[in-house]
Protein backbone atom coordinates (compact mmCIF):
# COMPACT_ATOMS: atom_id res chain seq x y z
CA UNK A 1 0.00 0.00 0.00
CA UNK A 2 1.13 3.51 -0.92
CA UNK A 3 2.20 5.71 2.44
CA UNK A 4 2.42 9.18 2.76
CA UNK A 5 4.36 11.47 5.51
CA UNK A 6 4.26 14.84 3.94
CA UNK A 7 1.84 17.62 3.37
CA UNK A 8 2.95 20.53 0.96
CA UNK A 9 0.65 23.90 2.42
CA UNK A 10 2.19 25.91 -0.33
CA UNK A 11 2.32 23.52 -3.11
CA UNK A 12 4.43 24.83 -6.02
CA UNK A 13 3.39 21.65 -8.20
CA UNK A 14 -0.54 22.57 -9.24
CA UNK A 15 -0.80 19.28 -11.13
CA UNK A 16 -2.30 16.19 -8.59
CA UNK A 17 -2.50 13.26 -10.06
CA UNK A 18 -5.33 12.19 -7.58
CA UNK A 19 -8.04 14.30 -5.13
CA UNK A 20 -9.14 12.93 -2.05
CA UNK A 21 -12.50 15.08 -0.64
CA UNK A 22 -12.71 14.91 3.38
CA UNK A 23 -15.33 16.48 5.86
CA UNK A 24 -14.11 19.26 7.93
CA UNK A 25 -13.85 16.64 10.93
CA UNK A 26 -11.65 14.03 8.49
CA UNK A 27 -9.25 16.46 7.92
CA UNK A 28 -8.13 16.43 11.47
CA UNK A 29 -5.63 13.35 11.63
CA UNK A 30 -2.40 12.03 12.40
CA UNK A 31 -2.38 8.52 11.00
CA UNK A 32 -5.15 7.10 9.35
CA UNK A 33 -5.40 4.75 6.15
CA UNK A 34 -7.18 6.78 3.51
CA UNK A 35 -8.64 6.47 0.02
CA UNK A 36 -8.57 8.76 -3.04
CA UNK A 37 -11.95 9.61 -4.84
CA UNK A 38 -9.96 8.00 -7.90
CA UNK A 39 -10.03 4.62 -5.87
CA UNK A 40 -6.32 4.50 -4.49
CA UNK A 41 -5.85 3.44 -1.00
CA UNK A 42 -3.03 4.63 1.24
CA UNK A 43 -1.60 5.25 4.41
CA UNK A 44 -1.30 8.53 5.99
CA UNK A 45 1.61 8.67 8.72
CA UNK A 46 2.67 12.20 9.95
CA UNK A 47 4.25 13.29 12.75
CA UNK A 48 2.15 14.80 14.41
CA UNK A 49 -1.73 15.48 14.39
CA UNK A 50 -2.56 17.80 11.46
CA UNK A 51 -5.35 20.07 10.51
CA UNK A 52 -5.68 19.48 6.74
CA UNK A 53 -7.17 22.01 4.70
CA UNK A 54 -8.57 22.62 1.24
CA UNK A 55 -5.42 22.74 -1.29
CA UNK A 56 -3.36 21.60 0.90
CA UNK A 57 -1.51 18.32 -0.69
CA UNK A 58 -0.73 14.94 0.09
CA UNK A 59 2.61 13.86 -1.12
CA UNK A 60 3.03 10.28 -1.41
CA UNK A 61 6.65 8.13 -0.43
CA UNK A 62 6.54 8.16 -4.08
CA UNK A 63 6.57 11.44 -4.61
CA UNK A 64 2.61 11.28 -6.45
CA UNK A 65 0.41 14.55 -5.04
CA UNK A 66 -3.01 13.90 -3.81
CA UNK A 67 -4.94 17.77 -3.95
CA UNK A 68 -6.96 18.27 -0.57
CA UNK A 69 -11.02 19.17 -1.15
CA UNK A 70 -13.80 19.45 1.22
CA UNK A 71 -16.06 17.13 1.10
CA UNK A 72 -19.84 18.33 1.27
CA UNK A 73 -21.13 17.85 4.49
CA UNK A 74 -24.46 18.73 6.72
CA UNK A 75 -24.08 22.48 7.98
CA UNK A 76 -26.62 24.45 9.35
CA UNK A 77 -26.97 27.99 7.51
CA UNK A 78 -27.53 30.86 9.79
CA UNK A 79 -29.09 34.08 8.92
CA UNK A 80 -30.84 36.78 10.66
CA UNK A 81 -31.12 40.32 11.17
CA UNK A 82 -28.77 39.86 14.03
CA UNK A 83 -26.02 37.99 12.17
CA UNK A 84 -22.77 39.87 14.53
CA UNK A 85 -24.81 39.03 17.26
CA UNK A 86 -25.35 35.23 16.26
CA UNK A 87 -22.12 34.74 15.19
CA UNK A 88 -20.68 36.76 18.54
CA UNK A 89 -23.02 33.57 20.34
CA UNK A 90 -21.40 31.05 18.00
CA UNK A 91 -17.62 32.06 18.39
CA UNK A 92 -18.32 32.24 22.45
CA UNK A 93 -18.97 28.65 22.29
CA UNK A 94 -15.55 27.68 20.54
CA UNK A 95 -17.91 26.19 17.51
CA UNK A 96 -16.37 26.32 13.93
CA UNK A 97 -17.96 28.97 11.22
CA UNK A 98 -17.65 29.85 8.25
CA UNK A 99 -18.58 33.64 7.81
CA UNK A 100 -20.22 34.11 4.11
CA UNK A 101 -20.80 37.12 4.45
CA UNK A 102 -24.78 37.48 4.36
CA UNK A 103 -24.93 34.31 6.46
CA UNK A 104 -22.72 31.99 8.40
CA UNK A 105 -22.34 27.95 8.29
CA UNK A 106 -21.41 26.00 11.56
CA UNK A 107 -21.70 21.93 11.85
CA UNK A 108 -25.37 20.98 12.02
CA UNK A 109 -25.64 20.67 15.96
CA UNK A 110 -29.55 21.23 17.54
CA UNK A 111 -28.98 22.77 20.37
CA UNK A 112 -26.51 25.84 18.89
CA UNK A 113 -29.62 25.52 15.97
CA UNK A 114 -31.97 25.36 18.90
CA UNK A 115 -29.87 28.95 20.60
CA UNK A 116 -29.92 30.22 17.17
CA UNK A 117 -33.56 30.48 17.01
CA UNK A 118 -33.90 31.27 20.09
CA UNK A 119 -32.09 34.65 19.99
CA UNK A 120 -34.09 35.81 16.66
CA UNK A 121 -31.74 33.66 14.16
CA UNK A 122 -32.93 31.63 11.02
CA UNK A 123 -31.44 27.96 10.51
CA UNK A 124 -31.44 25.65 7.17
CA UNK A 125 -30.02 22.76 7.00
CA UNK A 126 -27.97 22.42 3.60
CA UNK A 127 -25.31 20.31 2.12
CA UNK A 128 -21.79 22.49 1.49
CA UNK A 129 -18.29 21.98 2.04
CA UNK A 130 -17.43 23.15 5.25
CA UNK A 131 -14.06 25.57 5.29
CA UNK A 132 -14.48 27.16 8.49
CA UNK A 133 -11.92 29.91 10.12
CA UNK A 134 -8.96 28.81 12.26
CA UNK A 135 -9.66 29.81 15.92
CA UNK A 136 -7.08 32.30 17.43
CA UNK A 137 -5.65 29.87 20.19
CA UNK A 138 -6.41 26.52 18.39
CA UNK A 139 -3.92 27.06 15.48
CA UNK A 140 -6.25 26.51 12.24
CA UNK A 141 -9.23 24.71 14.73
CA UNK A 142 -11.50 26.25 17.29
CA UNK A 143 -10.37 23.81 20.33
CA UNK A 144 -10.04 24.44 24.08
CA UNK A 145 -7.59 26.49 24.79
CA UNK A 146 -5.84 28.05 28.27
CA UNK A 147 -6.68 31.13 30.28
CA UNK A 148 -3.54 31.52 32.53
CA UNK A 149 -3.19 28.15 34.97
CA UNK A 150 -6.47 26.87 33.55
CA UNK A 151 -7.45 25.13 30.33
CA UNK A 152 -11.40 24.57 29.57
CA UNK A 153 -13.64 23.75 26.55
CA UNK A 154 -17.20 25.07 26.63
CA UNK A 155 -19.94 21.64 26.04
CA UNK A 156 -23.88 23.00 25.80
Amino acid sequence: MKKAHIILTEPDEQNPAATISLTYDERLLRRKKLVTDQGEAFVLDLEQTANLKCGNVIQWTDGTLVLIKAKEETLAKVTGDNLLELAWHIGNRHTPCQICGDHLLIQHDSIIEHMITHLGGKVTLVSEPFNPMGGAYGFGRTQPHEHGATTHAHSH
